[in-house]
Parts: structure tokens; sequence; C-alpha cells
């Protein structure tokens, strides 16, 4: 059984919905600015898309961001002409982590064996 939950290969940046609507109209553009600076840095991490919520922008990238990779993404976007950078917080990564339970192992005797296991005996 899993749950679903967000990503760690998200960054979510929260800033105000007008920042959210200026940055989405050259969203290709941004995207593609974003990876160039990225590869320039030597990063393995690239963005696959960038999405909006209500509260913000929410990038998803290729692996799991490092503070470095975070704080390029954060400079290229408070340096952007369409934002307000002083309604733009931080980015961070998700705080809920995705997770797997095993609710069980079945268990099967080898046809030549003598023991015969139930269910209670596991």
């Amino acid at each position: 059984m899993t749950t679903k939950g967000p990503s760690r290969k998200q960054v979510i940046i929260p800033m105000s919905g007008e920042n959210v609507n200026s940055f989405m109209k050259n969203l290709s553009f941004h995207v593609a600015n974003i990876n160039r600076l990225l590869r320039n840095a030597k990063s393995e991490v690239l963005v696959d898309y960038i999405c909006s919520d209500p509260t913000g922008i929410t990038i998803i990238t290729s692996k799991v961001s490092q503070q470095s990779d975070m704080s390029i993404i954060d400079n290229y976007i408070k340096n952007s002409n369409d934002i307000n950078s002083l309604q733009v917080d931080e980015p961070r990564l998700p705080k809920s982590k995705s997770y797997l339970k095993i609710i069980g192992i079945p268990f099967f005797p080898h046809a030549n064996s003598q023991e015969k296991f139930t269910s209670n005996d596991i």
C-alpha cells in the first residue's frame, strides 16, 4: 500500500497572486532560463515544469534539489522583470513525505516440505 503526498522533487515558492499570474505568462521562457542557469552551475537538477496554486508556484525538478539549486532558482525569480520581489518568500521543499507501508508478506512453503503453516504461525 502506498500513500500519496508531495514529492521531494518539488520546490515550493510562496508568492502573491499577482506575481503568480505575471510569472505564468512567460512560463516556457522561465523554464528554459532556469535550466540554463542550473546547467551553467553544473547542477544535476533540471526543471521539468512549473505549476501554480493560490499560494505561489511549484517547480517540479528531475531530482531532489540541493540548497545551491534552490538559491539559483530563488535569485532568478526575484530578479525577474515580471515579479515584485518583496512579495516572494524563500523557496522550500515539501515538508511531508510519501512512504511505503508493508502490510503483510505472503509465505508459501515448498511442496516437499513436511510442515504445514497457517497464517497464525507467521
